[in-house]
């Protein structure tokens, strides 16, 4: 067996392998040249193991170990780092420390989504961009109608709205703006639509993936995603500080997203926004909400429920004084925490 620590950049990327039978141990770098790497690890007799530290350009090698039939772990970059006492640091001893953590047993694996999976979110996230997109255009259209005294909100976006705001005087370049900006968002319109129906048929086709037991509870949720406070307690004192922002950024500002969408629908969540908003602020406000939202939705993924059932035993569990992060106040009942 021959165990592979590498480590991965955009040009290159420089191992260390041992041989198990042998005990010998290669050190060399790949270049990314033609099919340098293909040909490296097809060669290869088997089995081979890989450790490879998580990166944001790694999945073109995920895929390629899938290809080639080869295991290949992906460690917790943090975890990594704390396992090397030097202060030493360059790729040799990077795929060296890699390749002792995977000889030893020690190596940090992550979970890690399936190729299914990442095409998935490729889907979530071009919808997501092109939804930003739009925002920006709305924003210029928000500004051209404030600054010719045309204050319509959200109605801007209506037909009404629309007509309107073309019917505005405006100088030679600034109509030219205007409509160039409307057309633009008729467009985006458009194809933000597809891909929501895309998601949506993507969603009502995996009845499966409505179900989780990844999360012990609530809090580790959370934690997971990374809208908990960071922790610095020694000898009895706590210290709280901001967000630790250790999870998935893009989940964390689609919680956030849902979360305003959600305030707006259900009337226990906008009572508990509103407290949180006169008692901590916007910011902070907007954080409890998706957190609550979140938590919400894993235990419905969880139990495979609705959102009606789900009240319903929010309602019953403080009732019996056991409410909890996520569930919801009776409209009699205690107030949530």
């Amino acid at each position: 067996m021959r165990i592979i620590g590498v480590d991965l950049h955009t040009r290159q990327q420089t191992i260390a392998m041992l041989d198990m039978k042998t005990g010998e141990v290669v050190e060399k770098t790949l270049q990314y040249e033609g099919e340098n790497v293909r040909e490296f690890y097809a060669a290869l007799p088997g089995p081979v193991r890989v450790g490879i530290e998580a990166t944001g350009s790694m999945h073109w090698f995920l895929n390629l170990m899938e290809e080639l039939r080869i295991d290949c772990q992906v460690g917790h970059p943090a975890k990594i780092r704390t396992a090397e006492t030097r202060k030493q640091k360059h790729d040799r001893r990077d795929a060296a420390l890699l390749l002792k953590l995977l000889a030893e047993d020690r190596f940090p694996s992550i979970w890690m989504p399936s190729t299914e999976q990442r095409d998935l979110r490729a889907l979530l996230l071009h919808r997501h961009q092109w939804v930003r997109m739009r925002t920006i255009v709305q924003n210029s259209l928000q500004a051209i109608a404030l600054s010719n005294g045309l204050r319509r909100g959200s109605s801007l976006w209506s037909q009404g709205g629309q007509h309107t705001i073309e019917s505005l005087p405006l100088a030679q370049f600034a109509a030219r703006r205007r409509t160039e900006l409307q057309t633009l968002h008729r467009q985006l319109n458009e194809r933000i639509e597809e891909l929501h129906e895309q998601v949506r048929e993507q969603a009502l086709q995996r009845p499966g993936a409505q179900h989780t037991a990844r999360f012990g509870n609530g809090k580790a949720l959370a934690s997971y995603v990374g809208m908990i406070p960071s922790e610095y307690s020694s000898a009895g004192r706590q210290r709280l500080g901001a967000l630790s922002k250790q999870g998935n950024s893009f989940l964390r500002f689609l919680w956030g997203e849902a979360a305003m969408h959600a305030v707006r629908k259900d009337p226990n969540l906008k009572r508990f926004y509103r407290r949180k908003l006169i008692q901590k602020g916007l910011g902070k406000a907007r954080m409890a909400a998706a957190r609550k939202l979140g938590i919400r939705l894993w235990i419905m993924l969880r139990d495979q429920i609705d959102y009606e059932e789900f009240c319903r035993r929010g309602q019953m569990r403080q009732k019996n004084g056991g409410a909890y992060a996520g569930i919801p106040e009776s409209d009699t009942g205690p107030a949530e925490q």
